[in-house]
């Protein structure tokens, strides 16, 4: 049976070419810490560590590469903000399309007392940014929101959003996990005080690689919420107060930064612009066999609208999940179905608690996949 991936909503499959390999190599030819060695091999791990920073640094139009911190995944640095920088009587104001990523640790900040504020976007997944300036007040201290939507594909308006938050003095802070290796992200320009990113998705690198830019003053603002040895200040029994080991604590995934520093080199060498042209010629040219359909629905933005390559489904007449598994089981297409990690999205866009069918287009898909599921999803629905 033909198999096609279309999850890389989740995770990007197949990795960038280099990744396998730079991986590998570290665990057969270097093996050693970095901070923690006083040797050759421990100096050259160092190097291709700093290498990846400066590479992560340049992909965002940062400046400071000791303000890159490595994480294990977005959801972990978003935490590391939320929780590090959020005291009792702050206000803190997300979108209505957030990921449980952001959600959570907002919903935990509100249970310790943190003022929790849900700018609210339309049916199609469209920030209102009117109310979105309604709900600042003195108290509002950090803005946190994704770039771009995990369910249906919209953006958010950050640049436009970063400006206000940059004339009002409030921190603003950006997931960039559907967005990262696709789209352009500029932190000087869009006003971003702080990024947090996953290596494994529109990066194409491995699991377990993410991480955070940090500009100075919110670098500052941050208490460290994970502490530990650092391989630096070890006669201290606080954690460091200088970048990157401030909140660097305990080893770090070495042979998963390696093969994202690898996978950042080829998004380096093919390009952001062509990358996210052609992902998007996909997504449109699925789009376009469903919008005169009467059995299928598409959520959120239309396909000349400007948008992420994700696309979800609705079959009114239909059980989604079935859908989903009929697809894989019949024809060897992987979607994903349900509510993605964001019932607060599928909320805002009429679709909780059936969800969608969720078909997310990579840097790999082609268009003779494309026209596959087409007529496998026609297939199924005229039966």
């Amino acid at each position: 049976m033909r198999k096609v991936y279309l999850d890389n909503g989740s995770t990007s499959f197949p990795k960038a070419p280099g990744v396998g390999q730079a991986m590998l190599d570290y665990v057969e030819n270097i093996g050693c810490n970095v901070s923690r060695g006083g040797y050759r091999s421990s100096y050259s791990a160092a190097e291709k560590v700093l290498y990846a920073r400066e590479k992560i640094r340049e992909l965002f139009g940062f400046d400071r590469d000791n303000n890159v911190i490595f994480t294990p995944n977005v959801t972990f640095g978003l935490n590391y903000i939320i929780h590090g920088l959020l005291k009792r009587g702050d206000q803190l104001i997300i979108s209505s399309m957030e990921h449980n990523a952001v959600a959570r640790p907002a919903e935990a900040a509100r249970v310790s007392g943190v003022s929790l504020e849900i700018a609210q976007c339309d049916e199609s997944g469209h920030l209102d940014t009117e109310d979105f300036k309604r709900r600042i007040t003195p108290e509002t201290k950090a803005v946190v929101m994704l770039h771009g939507s995990n369910v249906n594909g919209s953006l958010m308006p950050v640049a436009e959003v970063g400006k206000i938050c940059s004339e009002k003095g409030i921190f603003f802070i950006v997931d960039a996990a559907q967005t990262a290796g696709v789209f352009p992200i500029n932190m000087k320009e869009m006003k971003i005080d702080g990024l947090a990113f996953t290596g494994h998705k529109g990066l194409l690198g491995p699991q377990g690689t993410g991480g955070l830019l940090l500009n100075e003053k919110l670098a500052e603002a941050l208490s460290p919420i994970i502490e530990g040895g650092t391989g630096s200040s070890s006669d201290s029994a606080v954690m460091p107060d200088f970048m990157p080991d401030k909140f660097e604590a305990g080893t770090i995934n070495l042979p998963g930064i390696l093969g994202l520093s690898a996978a950042l080199d080829y998004i380096t060498e093919i390009g952001i612009d062509e990358i996210r042209s052609e992902e998007l010629k996909l997504a449109k040219l699925f789009m376009a066999a469903f919008e005169n359909c009467e059995d299928v629905r598409i959520i959120g933005p239309g396909a000349d609208e400007e948008r992420c390559p994700v696309v979800s489904l609705d079959f009114p007449e239909m059980d989604n999940a079935e859908v989903a598994f009929r697809l894989d089981d019949e024809f060897g297409i992987m979607v994903r179905c349900g509510l993605h990690c964001a019932p607060m999205a599928h909320r805002t866009l009429k679709t909780f608690p059936k969800g969608t069918v969720r078909f997310a287009f990579g840097h790999w898909n082609t268009t003779s996949e494309v026209d596959y599921t087409v007529e496998a999803i026609k297939k199924i629905i005229a039966r």
